[in-house]
């Protein structure tokens, strides 16, 4: 399936830009893996639709939702595109490991061009943290093609973060005020805020078309001491020296960036540290 086009180096929106970074697929894996838990599973909100053939899930990045989808629905097919090659590779080898290839597979495939799809192919499309790769003008194709591979009556559903938790952290919420600073300047974000994607999400898809439009909010808690927040930790302490790069090219990187990233840290392995990390889904029918 994968095109020509898709054989050869993609240039990618991720904010990110180094697509060999180990260390953010091992992140991106993890807290994949935390973010499904804390949200009480894959699609905890869905309670009146359960996908009877096929579900795509685009920017699967190293693939952890998709396999879990194929893991509890024995009876579905899963697709998972991202436009990093090397997240692809890990997510086959993944499947592979667990005897889960013919029912789930992934491809190399950029979401902001035409999805190779056939029309009304899904019965549910996911979306996670497109905040991550979408600028604010892509949206609209996107969700043009992802109504028109969904099937009528299918679900898409997006889910993506508040960029600043509530937490004991100080000096988190100093790095995450110049993520969002990032973000917003990389177009990223409609406004230079903690919801500036999220408080539109529900508009997006009504303008697009979608029918009975719904969102679920989570407060996913983490607290120092327990698995998860540990997982936090790591997941943050990695974010740190990843997104530095992103945070320096669009001016938003702080002089003090370096002590404020080790205050950090020594903040959230503070035995009374605990962080709320707000996050939304939305979803809505395809006509």
């Amino acid at each position: 399936m994968e095109s020509q086009k898709a054989r050869k180096e993609i240039a990618g929106t991720y904010i990110v830009k180094n697509k060999q970074n180990v260390a953010e697929l091992q992140r991106l894996a993890m807290q994949d893996r935390m973010i499904t838990a804390s949200m009480g599973g894959i699609w905890p909100e869905q309670t009146e639709f359960t996908p009877r053939r096929r579900v795509m899930d685009i920017g699967c990045g190293p693939g952890g939702w998709a396999i879990e989808v194929a893991q509890r629905y024995q009876e579905l097919s899963v697709i998972g595109i991202d436009i990093n090659r090397n997240f692809i590779e890990y997510a086959r080898k993944q499947a592979e490991s667990q005897l889960l290839s013919e029912r789930v597979e992934f491809f190399v495939m950029d979401a902001l061009l035409i999805l190779e799809f056939p029309v009304g192919y899904f019965d549910l499309v996911n979306l996670r943290a497109g905040s991550s790769f979408l600028r604010t003008w892509d949206w609209s194709k996107l969700l043009t093609e992802a109504r028109r591979i969904a099937r009528r009556g299918g679900v898409l559903r997006i889910t993506d973060t508040e960029h600043i938790h509530e937490s004991t952290s100080p000096a988190l919420r100093r790095f995450q005020q110049m993520l969002v600073c990032a973000l917003h300047q990389a177009g990223h974000l409609f406004t230079p805020s903690s919801d500036g994607l999220t408080a539109r999400l529900p508009n997006l898809l009504q303008i697009h078309g979608y029918q009975q439009i719904q969102q679920r909010p989570y407060a996913l808690e983490y607290r120092a001491g327990t698995p998860e927040g540990q997982a936090y930790y790591e997941d943050w302490s990695h974010m740190f020296s990843n997104f530095r790069p992103f945070l320096q090219k669009w001016g938003c990187l702080t002089p003090e960036y370096d002590m404020i990233c080790e205050q950090a840290r020594r903040e959230m392995q503070a035995p009374d540290f605990q962080a709320i990390w707000n996050l939304l889904t939305v979803w809505g029918i395809a006509p």
